[in-house]
Formats: C-alpha cells, sequence, structure tokens
C-alpha cells in the first residue's frame, strides 16, 4: 500500500516516514498545503490512504479535504489535528476527512486506524489472496504455495500483493515504481527488475514455474 503523507513537523513527518516504512507501506511525503494539492490532483490512483495535517503552510486540510472531495476523489484521508475540540471533529468528517487522530498519539493508534481505513467495504481490499496455488495474507504478512511458506522481503511482498491484485493484467514497470517506491525513487535503475527476479526465484522454488511471466518491453503478468 502507498501512503502520501502531509505533514509540515519534519521529526514528526520523518519518524512517521521510518515507522510506517519498518510496517510494509510506501510513503511519499509533502510539507506544503498546495504542493499536497497538486500532488493529488495529478497522481490520484497512485495512493491508498492521504495521512494530512490539519495546520499546513499555504493551504489547511480542511481546504485539501473539499477540493479533493470536490475532483470526486475517494482516497480515505486520516487527518492529524492538535486541536481536540468537538467543533473541529466534526468540520473535519464534514469537509470529507475518513477519519481524525488528535496529536499526541500512539504509532500502534495510527497504524490501527490505518489498517481500518484500508478494511472499509469501499475500498474493496480482501486481506486474503489466492491465485493458484499461492496464497498471500496482509494481515500476518504471509506468503504460503502449496502449503510451504515463502520467507519474502518487504519489497516483494508488496510486488507480489500487487501482481495478484491485478491478476492476468501486464503491469508495467512505471505502476509497479509508482506504488511500491516513493516519489525520490531514481526510476532509471533496475531494481524493479531484480526484485522481480528474485521474487519470481522463490515462487518457483516452492512450486511450479512459470507463473511470473516477463512481458518483453513492458513489464510483467501474473498468468495461471
Amino acid at each position: 500500500m502507498k501512503i502520501l503523507l502531509v505533514e509540515d513537523e519534519q521529526k514528526l513527518a520523518q519518524a512517521l516516514t521510518k515507522g510506517l516504512g519498518l510496517e510494509g507501506y510506501t510513503v511519499d511525503t509533502i510539507a506544503d498545503g498546495k504542493k499536497a494539492l497538486t500532488r493529488i490532483s495529478l497522481h490520484r490512483s497512485d495512493y491508498d490512504l492521504i495521512i494530512l495535517d490539519l495546520m499546513l503552510p499555504s493551504m489547511d486540510g480542511h481546504e485539501i479535504c473539499k477540493q479533493v472531495r470536490e475532483w470526486n476523489i475517494t482516497v480515505p484521508i486520516l487527518v492529524l489535528t492538535a486541536r481536540a475540540e468537538t467543533d473541529t471533529k466534526v468540520q473535519l468528517l464534514q469537509s470529507g476527512a475518513d477519519d481524525y487522530l488528535v496529536k499526541p498519539f500512539s504509532f500502534a493508534e495510527l497504524v490501527a486506524r490505518i489498517h481500518a481505513l484500508l478494511r472499509r467495504p469501499s475500498e474493496a481490499l480482501p486481506e486474503k489472496l489466492v491465485f493458484a496455488d499461492i496464497e498471500l495474507d496482509t494481515a500476518k504478512r504471509e506468503v504460503t504455495r502449496s502449503g510451504k511458506e515463502i520467507p519474502l522481503t518487504l519489497k516483494e511482498f508488496g510486488l507480489l500483493e500487487y501482481f495478484m491484485r491485478h491478476r492476468n493484467q501486464v503491469v508495467n514497470r512505471e505502476d509497479l515504481l509508482n506504488h511500491l517506491w516513493d516519489f525520490n525513487y531514481d526510476g532509471f535503475s533496475n531494481v524493479v527488475d531484480v526484485h522481480v527476479k528474485n521474487l519470481r526465484r522463490k515462487l518457483d522454488n516452492a512450486g511450479n514455474t512459470g507463473l511470473l511471466e516477463t512481458v518483453r518491453g513492458i513489464g510483467y503478468r501474473l498468468a495461471d
């Protein structure tokens, strides 16, 4: 899953980015309200969740929420706010936020709220995925093939989950970069190919070969 974090407190943004990365999320971080809105408008399909601070330079969280919803962008929005007044919370929900979290908060609570938002029916994201004899459990971060567990790195797990959610579809390298690497990454590297090669080797070692195909000049396809 890929998250856009809009937070101008540098230390908090760095801590959240690091923590969410260890949880398996890819995080893009922006510190300015207008820049965040531009990013959302141009890359609306890249993100599974937006974590949005209420007080931001150039444009606050209320205005961003309103504009995003006016554009009919339905990605879940979790607002971080230092204001605990009931009126503030009501205004946040009315402006289009899906949930809010009052500062200071525990990282464990933030992760729990993220899980809850991503489980909502409107997102239609099942926790367990099955393709052929491969089973992937997003909650436990486990992958098995024919009942045998396959140890994967976070990036390999993310790649496999993305392939399984787009089964029998050709996925190009740009799609993989957009969803699994942050926007500071140098897209000219062959890191995607290396990770896919390692993932394919682990899948093939655990069962029949050939499920993860290379589509020459385009990308990859998980096909039965």
